[in-house]
């Protein structure tokens, strides 16, 4: 039998990674969408699509392709891997327009392909990650000044989000929640990462369960990774998922991507080309989103500055007075439209 190359297996798992993906978007917003019948809706602080079998059902399939995404980094280098995490949008706005009906104007897709480029290029153009040999050696990169300074700036940004912008502009603006779950994503990539050193290193026979910073960094990204659930699940109830889905992504993707640049020093000895890809890639990714917000403007605005239908005749309410107890009539009561007719009457 032929040997599977390890780069296969890479590829397969991530790709199944982004089909799980794409498919639990789908799941969640019906789940939410089901929810919010029943009781108070994720965007307006309820959690009654915790008791919604097909939201748990979307985040067994997220939790599967996550599993999935993270595996494929075993065998298979990032620049295979994380590329094909824009699978995921294609998969969720191909789903969103057969299941939910969703439509996304020819400006949005052209906006979702810029973003996909984008970030295409920006990752095939990331510098080669520097593997930690341990815990404490991730630890002394977290503690230095750069890095703590986007940790404390984060931290900043998403506690000004949550009590000033979020009560106000959450439900009208997307950036609010998808600022929030993307800001904190970021900070749990690097703590998954370091948990994910730590246990390989104790598979290899180095134990890594006896150092503090190991546990630090598991509740670290518990915290984080409830955090961006929370605040996904309200963008996802709030907003469509043709257009929550990639811009979810490209922030997401430029976040990690920074924040992992500057706790590991990737861009130490990068060379300028692969830099000025990389600024290519950024401004590719601002223009898709920049199209995507004009596109989901455009056609909340026709569909407010839509006709309604009986504004073209008039109106008459007929009420049965066969009986001095009209209450007894109101069966008889009905509404009739009158089109505008061009003959007098």
């Amino acid at each position: 039998m032929m040997e599977v190359s390890d780069n296969a297996k890479g590829l397969a798992l991530a790709v199944s990674s982004s089909a799980f993906i794409g498919v639990s978007f789908i799941l969640k917003k019906i789940g939410l969408l089901r929810a919010a019948k029943c009781g108070a809706r994720a965007g307006g602080g309820g959690y009654t699509y915790l008791s919604e079998p097909l939201w748990w059902a979307g985040m067994t399939t997220m939790l599967l392709g996550e599993v999935a995404n993270f595996v494929a980094y075993i065998f298979a280098p990032a620049v295979l891997v994380t590329p094909l995490g824009a699978l995921s949008i294609i998969v969720s706005s191909v789903l969103a327009h057969f299941v939910l009906k969703e439509r996304l104007e020819k400006l949005g897709v052209l906006g979702c392909v810029l973003c996909i480029v984008g970030s295409v290029v920006v990752v095939m153009h990331a510098p080669e990650e520097h593997m930690p040999n341990s815990v404490v050696e991730i630890w002394n990169l977290a503690t230095q000044p750069g890095f703590l300074a986007y940790a404390m700036t984060t931290l900043l940004l998403v506690g000004t989000l949550v009590l000033f912008f979020e009560r106000r502009y959450g439900q009208t603006n997307i950036l609010i929640y998808l600022g929030i779950c993307s800001s904190m994503g970021s900070l749990t990539v690097v703590s998954i990462k370091a948990i994910g050193v730590a246990i390989k290193l104790t598979l290899d026979g180095v134990n890594q369960a006896a150092y503090p910073y190991t546990w630090f960094f598991l509740m670290l990204a518990i915290i984080c990774g409830v955090s961006q659930i929370n605040y996904l699940n309200k963008a996802l109830d709030t907003f469509n998922l043709a257009i929550v889905s990639p811009i979810y992504y490209v922030m997401f993707t430029t976040l990690t991507i920074l924040a992992s640049g500057i706790m590991f020093k990737d861009w130490a000895g990068q060379s300028l080309s692969s830099i000025a890809s990389e600024l290519c890639g950024l401004i590719t990714i601002l223009s898709g989103t920049i199209l995507l917000h004009t596109a989901e403007e455009g056609a909340n605005n026709s569909a407010a500055l839509l006709p309604w239908p009986l504004d073209k005749g008039s109106i008459s309410w007929c009420i049965s007075l066969s009986s001095d107890n009209l209450l007894k009539n109101v069966e008889e009561d009905y509404f009739t439209a009158v089109q505008n007719s061009p003959d007098p009457v």
